[in-house]
């Protein structure tokens, strides 16, 4: 470990390392010495730095170069590409640019640009792409993530706030401490705390777990999958019918109603809408009692387990844990709404211990004992066209362009867009419906992308600009999540012609004579010093001193001490009200929302509503249908090194694997390690079978991130010979509130696949030609 001490250190999402190199090549990376459980996704990387996938040199597509924007749409993902200077890339694009501007308008350009990119401060891909296009007039952008769109947009009507309450719970501390009961909803799946956007110097979820298993805490995992918590917890599964959480929450809350069970004080000070919620579990506004047999009718779970669940939660110190997948479902909103208001129920909010969380273990910061800092990043500037969409409404905008579009309370419509500039994402892994999306993806004239390697971004692409990955770079890791902060070394040049985001905008805001203005007159070192600095005196004000920056730097890193007191989210709200109001219309939770009953909504109610999803296994009418999870995957972010030595090692003849049950198996004939071929109306896609007892019988699960690599079938659908199981989910809004993704409500079937297992292309790059600059001609 002491001679680890002297490599230098890189952050990522997934944790800190020091760099170990021989002879100018990276070799392996460390664990940091402050992370006792240092993720293997790191070690990705390592093998995929050079090669035959890296992007060496500005890349056009053929048909773009050479018959101009618009060209041969089709032929993205199939085209030959061809090798240019940086000047005549950057002339290319800065032209593009212009003339979408001039003759279409600054909403024209989509630079939305979802996607995590790197861990650094300031060469964060989306950070630099969107201060650069505010630069130049201003571009549509995305609102909401992925990850949780309903949530963050019901959240606001309910508590008052969506990020405060996410990101800082009751810190584990509590949990450990305080809690007797912790109800998972949705489980505790650790494979997503290995993850934390910014970076993160110390893993805690997994230990945290540990020590509240060993003080006695008891689990309950409530989900299709029993591996979805950690197995050394001993939790109590419940295996429920994917989709129809709301529909247990209301049999729990209508348990604890009728056997009086319910805080009625704590319901009466601190929130409002309650008759309206109790009249609808109670059936008395509609006509349906929502018991635990009603319940139970839908969740497939025994009335029994209904009953006994209530009391439990009822006579403990209990902590409701809302898993962000919930909210990837039809009608997404509801179940976070719907728990809000059982925990209310309960009275346990701003409790030690108890009340209700929203992302415990999806991402390591979740829960994190630590000090509140607000870290400085990279100035955006001002976007002053006032477009954007809902993030998973792209395929909609593409291809519905001026059409109207609902989203929390109002209406807007869908900008034409002309141009895309991506930067730091591949929506061709975090899309849903991709055959769908890939028709959509033709719609513009021009597609830019900065990208490193030859993954489907970049194959779908018209101009492909090469960029640096983090070793490649200084920079600085801080996240107001985290309590490290990480100086970032370069450990070995840019590959060939890479270049950082900042230097490659930098030289396109020259061709267009706004480079001071997106610079700022500063290089990345400065910029980086600046971050910091800023950071220090807005650290500085809440009473927490970080050394300077020479000193930071001859260090490495940073650990900003977190308070002694444990954090109990709410504890100000449930101490004084009238002091501390949320910031809801009422000053308190909102169990009825007289801001969402305006907006008369069929597909979001004012109070938590069961509403049967568009697909479901309640209401198939096929025998054979099975509900697919497909959640994210343990050997990597999403998608990113999939061509990597870690990620690879997790597929089985070169396939993403499935679960499916034992029994399920059988009577599809299927073997564990067999091809199966997994389809629906919407696309198909090959995966490896792993056949396991610790998964509903009617559901299977597919880890999304395998980079797309698609045929086109006879109804015109994709099918992936690699395993992408974003060819089978619905591309449909959660509802006319949020419009968040629905991935986790989708219905597919399998068979065994039969026949010559076709070869994986996904890792191989494009025909690449070399061409005299036209340009330099002229």
């Amino acid at each position: 470990m002491k001679k680890n001490l002297n490599f230098p250190l890189t952050s990522t999402h997934w944790g800190t390392y020091r760099v170990e190199s021989k002879n100018g090549k990276i070799t392996k990376l460390h664990g940091f010495e402050e992370d006792p459980d240092p993720s293997i996704i790191g070690q990705g990387i390592i093998d995929v730095l050079d090669g035959s996938m890296r992007i060496n040199t500005p890349m056009v597509r053929e048909s773009w170069y050479n018959h101009g924007p618009g060209s041969a749409n089709n032929l993205r993902g199939e085209d030959t590409f061809i090798s240019i200077s940086w000047d005549e890339a950057e002339k290319l694009v800065a032209n593009e640019l212009d003339r979408i501007k001039t003759k279409f308008g600054n909403k024209s350009i989509y630079g939305g640009s979802y996607g995590w990119a790197s861990a650094g401060r300031f060469h964060h891909a989306q950070s630099q792409l969107h201060r650069f296009l505010n630069c130049i007039g201003g571009y549509t952008k995305s609102l909401n993530s992925y990850s949780l769109a309903a949530g963050e947009v019901i959240l606001p009507h309910v508590i008052g706030e969506y990020s405060k309450y996410v990101h800082s719970p009751t810190c584990w501390n509590s949990i450990i401490q305080d809690t007797d009961l912790f109800v998972a909803f949705g489980g505790l799946p650790t494979r997503n705390s290995q993850i934390s956007a910014g970076g993160l110097g110390r893993h805690r979820t997994k230990e945290a777990l540990s020590e509240a298993n060993m003080a006695g805490v008891k689990f309950v995992n409530i989900s299709p999958i029993k591996s979805d918590i950690d197995q050394n917890l001993n939790a109590e599964w419940l295996a429920p019918r994917p989709n129809s959480d709301v529909s247990l929450i209301l049999g729990l809350a209508h348990t604890l109603i009728i056997e009086n069970l319910y805080d009625e004080q704590f319901l009466s000070l601190y929130t409002v809408g309650f008759k309206e919620f109790s009249d609808y579990v109670m059936g008395i506004s509609d006509g349906i009692e929502k018991s635990a047999q009603w319940a139970a009718n839908i969740c497939d779970l025994p009335v029994t387990k209904i009953h006994t669940l209530a009391r439990k939660m009822a006579n403990s110190r209990t902590m409701i844990s809302m898993n962000w997948s919930l909210t990837r479902q039809d009608h997404g909103e509801q179940p976070y709404w719907a728990a809000t208001a059982l925990a209310s129920m309960l009275g346990q909010i701003g409790l030690p211990g108890g009340g209700i969380a929203f992302g415990y273990s999806a991402a390591n910061s979740t829960g994190l004992e630590k000090s509140v800092v607000e870290f400085k990043a990279l100035p955006q500037g001002q976007n002053t066209t006032n477009s954007f969409i809902p993030v998973s409404r792209i395929s909609e905008m593409l291809l519905k362009p001026g059409q109207p579009f609902n989203y929390n309370g109002k209406s807007y419509t869908y900008p034409d867009i002309k141009l895309i500039y991506w930067a730091g994402g591949n929506p061709f892994h975090h899309h849903q419906d991709l055959s769908k999306f890939q028709k959509a993806w033709q719609k513009p004239d021009t597609v830019i992308v900065h990208e490193w390697c030859w993954n489907t971004l970049a194959k779908h692409a018209d101009i492909v600009l090469p960029c640096t990955v983090s070793l490649e770079r200084n920079d600085i890791a801080m996240s107001p999540r985290d309590p490290y902060i990480i100086a970032m070394e370069k450990i070995q040049p840019p590959i060939k012609d890479a270049k950082d985001d900042f230097d490659i905008l930098s030289g396109i805001a020259q061709k267009m004579g706004i480079k001071k203005l997106f610079t700022g007159d500063r290089d990345s070192s400065a910029w980086i010093q600046w971050i910091y600095n800023q950071s220090r005196k807005s650290a500085a004000k809440n009473g927490i001193v970080l050394p300077d920056f020479k000193t930071f730097k001859k260090k490495g890193w940073h650990k900003i001490e977190v308070p002694e007191e444990n954090y109990i989210m709410f504890a100000d709200f449930r101490s004084d009200p009238i002091k501390y109001p949320l910031k809801t219309p009422s000053g308190k939770i909102e169990l009825y929302s007289k801001t969402i009953a305006k907006f008369n909504y069929i597909d979001c109610p004012p109070h938590p509503t069961w509403l049967e999803p568009k697909e479901w296994l309640g209401n198939s009418n096929k025998d054979k249908d099975l509900h697919m999870i497909s959640s994210q995957p343990q050997n990597k972010l999403h998608s990113q090194f999939d061509h990597g030595s870690v990620s690879l090692n997790g597929k089985k003849k070169g396939r993403e694997q499935i679960i499916i049950n034992v029994n399920t198996a059988k009577l599809y004939q299927i073997h564990d390690g067999d091809i199966v071929k997994v389809y629906n109306d919407r696309g198909a896609c090959l995966a490896s079978a792993v056949l396991s007892k610790d998964i509903r019988l009617d559901v299977v699960q597919m880890s999304t991130g395998a980079w797309l690599d698609a045929d086109k079938q006879k109804d015109g659908t994709l099918f992936c010979r690699h395993g992408n199981p974003n060819v089978l989910t619905i591309d449909k809004g959660s509802s006319n509130l949020a419009q968040g993704p629905i991935a986790h409500s989708c219905l597919v079937n399998i068979k065994k696949f039969e026949g010559e297992l076709p070869a994986i292309r996904a890792f191989s790059p494009p025909k690449v030609i070399n061409a005299y600059s036209k340009f330099s001609k002229n």
